[in-house]
């Protein structure tokens, strides 16, 4: 858990903050009552504050808190009052972009405003968004307003909704197309449109598999601003809407993806949470499900068992039993890792089992997602390969491995490198040192290649956790291929 130190920055010419005393007057919240509110709320997000009623008097007389402070506060009103608050309307200055992203809007509109705004930033150059922790706490709450929430009851815009008499009127007249709820709709989206964003996506989707998440993030990142933020605010009806939704969501997914690759786990996390967020918006709660999968592989992947395991069950709750089978294998065999990250071998030996009974189950193929068809035999050996390592199961480990390897397809280089690391930490574990150094060279070659954090980050890690004489074996292997 983060500290955040409670104080205030420092200003010349402070006005009391009248728009601050008129929110605590509409909340019934004493001075003591709000401190002890937004710490609790940071407790969500992983800070430890220690606020009190001397800080509230500070802020009343025209003091600004530091950090994520202002929209901790913003929030806390958003909660009491029942309406969007944004720090602004607090009387306080925005904060620094440490909490921002991880909200679950309450409307559609909402939600397009936030992740807009975060492809923006992300876009531009405010380096501090990367710089951000990963927060297990953040997890929480888009995960359970996701699992209780329902599909938005409208997400259609501009003139796509309006009358033809209507239409034909606000072309006459701005104001009168202002006054019939008009948000200055701008670009008519069509199917063809959001037949680009899917197209784009495979795009970009194979790109990052064959070339790591840094090779491309940018130019996606900047095509979410350029090309899908201008479609979100266009005019669609209602059925072309929920598949623009959907198809933003799968490009929020993997942008959040690329940062994961790269080692920018707090951006993969707001991104994560967003795509979420546009998944409902959308109507497809397999596919939010399937971005829950994605932030336990994400929990796993930094150690927090425990969170991986919940909100892998909360995806297989949330999604309902009529899902495909490679569909319904994902949440099983994502909290299998979870549960071996926390030494549980019975737990994870019964999730893997379940896995596979789903994706025994997965017919002829039709009605399966394009998303979920790369979870297939081949990804089912290499999860449980890697649940057998982290549990120090290390022959059964090299037996899936292996098999992961010899079913894998073409394309997938970056998944190959963690494959081949994780056989050879197994072949250590065996005290098969030749074999292992032999796997961990092919990999750290095709590593090298790559523009993937997390694929060097294994290699590192495997070649440090050698016994010295190994490692260097290793390094002479690793010399030779490269030459």
């Amino acid at each position: 858990m983060s500290t955040e130190r409670p104080g205030d920055r420092p200003a010349q010419h402070r006005t009391p903050n009248r728009q601050l005393a008129s929110l605590i007057s509409e909340a019934g919240f004493s001075h003591a009552g709000l401190a002890r509110r937004v710490d609790q709320l940071g407790l969500e997000h992983g800070l430890d504050l220690r606020y009190d009623k001397t800080s509230v008097t500070r802020w009343l007389r025209g003091q600004q808190p530091r950090g994520t402070t202002p929209a901790l506060i913003a929030e806390v009103f958003t909660r009491r009052l029942g309406r969007r608050l944004s720090a602004q309307d607090v009387g306080l200055d925005p904060c620094a972009p440490v909490y921002a992203g991880l909200e679950f809007a309450a409307t559609s509109a909402e939600a397009v405003d936030i992740v807009s705004g975060l492809w923006r930033k992300d876009a531009g150059s405010h380096r501090e968004l990367r710089k951000i922790a990963f927060t297990p706490a953040g997890l929480v709450v888009p995960s359970r307003d996701w699992l209780i929430g329902r599909p938005d009851e409208r997400v259609a815009r501009g003139a796509a909704v309006r009358l033809p008499a209507q239409a034909r009127e606000s072309e006459r007249s701005p104001v009168r197309g202002a006054e019939l709820g008009e948000r200055s709709p701008g670009q008519r989206v069509t199917p063809g449109d959001v037949t680009a964003l899917r197209s784009v996506a495979e795009l970009f989707r194979s790109l990052d598999r064959a070339y790591g998440g840094g090779h491309a993030r940018q130019a996606l990142v900047r095509y979410l601003e350029h090309e899908a933020e201008p479609m979100l605010r266009g005019s669609y009806d209602e059925q072309l809407g929920r598949r623009l939704f959907a198809a933003a969501a799968d490009l929020t997914r993997l942008a959040g993806w690329t940062a994961y690759d790269i080692a920018a786990h707090g951006l993969a996390q707001r991104y994560f949470v967003q795509a979420l967020r546009l998944a409902q918006a959308a109507g497809d709660r397999a596919y939010g499900a399937y971005v829950l999968v994605t932030m336990s592989w994400q929990a796993v992947h930094l150690g927090h068992g425990r969170e991986a395991v919940q909100l892998a069950r909360v995806a297989q709750q949330g999604m309902g039993g009529a899902a495909p089978g490679p569909v319904r294998a994902l949440p099983h065999a994502a909290e299998a890792r979870g549960h071996a990250v926390l030494g549980d071998a019975r737990s994870a030996a019964t999730a893997l089992a379940r896995a596979e009974a789903a994706l025994a189950d997965a017919g002829d193929g039709d009605g399966v997602p394009p998303w979920a068809r790369s979870f297939d035999a081949a990804r089912l050996a290499d999860d449980a390969g890697h649940c057998h390592r982290d549990l120090g199961q290390f022959r059964t480990a090299a037996e899936h491995l292996e098999r992961a390897l010899r079913l894998r397809g073409p394309g997938r280089t970056r998944d190959a490198v963690l494959t081949r690391v994780a056989l050879a930490t197994a072949r250590v574990g065996l005290g098969q040192l030749d074999a292992a150094c032999a796997v961990g060279a092919e990999a750290a070659r095709a590593a090298a290649e790559l523009r993937s954090a997390r694929a060097q980050e294994a290699v590192r890690d495997f070649e440090y956790g050698l016994p010295s004489a190994a490692r260097a074996d290793f390094a002479a292997r690793c010399g030779a291929a490269a030459r």
